[in-house]
């Protein structure tokens, strides 16, 4: 099971500890979720993080 896999059921998990009420942590839940997604995205290496913290080369 990739990592990013991984990551999305380990944010939705925690977010579905926190959820447990009505839709604004259902949306809590899908904001968790992508961020989970993202971050074993990244530890997989199949998303770069390094190019949004890059600045803007000159010429």
């Amino acid at each position: 099971m990739p990592t990013s896999a991984i990551g999305l059921i380990a944010g939705l998990l925690l977010a579905l500890a926190a959820a447990l009420g009505g839709f604004g942590y259902f949306l809590l839940a899908v904001v968790l979720g992508a961020l989970g997604w993202v971050v074993g995205a990244a530890l997989d290496g199949r998303l770069d993080l390094a190019a949004l913290t890059r600045g803007r080369g000159r010429g």
